[in-house]
């Protein structure tokens, strides 16, 4: 695992998709956070483990929450503002945490580590809690501090090694695409089979279906496309035709403008004394 002096003002400033400090986005982004595990898992004590500035820690106390902090970076644990920075320190993940918590947080640090020390990592929070909210990109190879990015599978599996196992009925996406919610489940292995299968079966099924759609769409596109073809040698006839309608509807346009000046003109002469006088002298002259 890089050490601490690695999580520095650059990489901060520089190596987190924007910089990480108290900006109005990374603010919103932990307040929504805090305010789904309030409302989902109502956690009395909480560790947020890389804790980073204390974001996290900071919007948790605010909602009535004990929330404790760690961090492995100097640099992050002195940003933390002066009212959190007691209740966050710094130190490895990977060493004894000293108390239990109702849930672990890990957003994001994992992949940090070497594998044993993630390993470790997992095992100490399996010593210190039954529940555990976490996060680690499957994707990101570019960042050089990402020395352990793994598969989901892959840390379902150490999760599964300590007796956790994903909560199948808990959307974590609020976090990350990825994120998980693991938790100690002591049942029988055909009921864990059974609920993963819940979960399984719909997911395969929409797949299924969105394959199917794209399919058809594709089809479509090359009927489309088929037709394009056909009419192509067509289109200059078709150009040609549409100058022509242009050029008619002009004259169009023209001809009726003046028929209304015309009909204009003869409501206007209807309209005065003169033609009042020629049309009373037409009467007399037919009488």
């Amino acid at each position: 695992m890089p050490d601490g002096s690695a999580f520095n003002e650059f990489y901060y400033r520089n190596c987190c998709g924007q910089p990480y400090d108290r900006s109005e986005s990374w603010l919103r982004f932990f307040a929504l956070i805090a305010d789904r595990i309030v409302a989902e898992i109502r956690p009395r004590r909480v560790l947020d483990a890389g804790c980073a500035i204390g974001l996290l820690v900071e919007a948790l106390r605010e909602r009535g929450v004990d929330a404790r902090g760690i961090d492995i970076s100097s640099f992050a644990i002195e940003a933390v503002p002066a009212v959190i920075r007691p209740y966050c320190r710094q130190g490895s993940i990977a060493e004894p945490l000293g108390e239990r918590f109702d849930l672990i947080v890990c957003i994001e640090v994992l992949e940090h580590m070497s594998a044993e020390d993630a390993d470790r990592a997992i095992a100490n929070f399996a010593a210190h809690a039954d529940d555990v909210l976490f996060s680690s990109t499957p994707f990101d190879y570019r960042e050089p501090t990402h020395v352990n990015v793994r598969m989901p599978e892959e840390w379902a599996e150490a999760f599964a090694r300590h007796g956790f196992y994903r909560d199948v009925d808990f959307d974590a996406s609020f976090i990350t695409r990825w994120a998980v919610r693991f938790t100690r489940r002591a049942i029988p292995v055909h009921r864990l089979v059974r609920d993963y299968e819940r979960r399984f079966w719909p997911m395969r099924a929409a797949e299924h279906d969105a394959r199917a759609y794209a399919l058809e769409l594709q089809q479509r596109l090359d009927a489309v496309e088929k037709e394009r073809d056909r009419l192509a040698p067509f289109e200059p006839e078709l150009h040609e035709l549409r100058l022509l309608r242009g050029d008619l509807e002009e004259r169009a346009n023209k001809a009726r403008q003046e028929l209304q000046g015309a009909q204009n003109t003869v409501a206007a002469m209807q309209r005065s004394l003169f033609w009042r006088a020629r049309m009373l002298m037409i009467k007399l002259f037919r009488r």
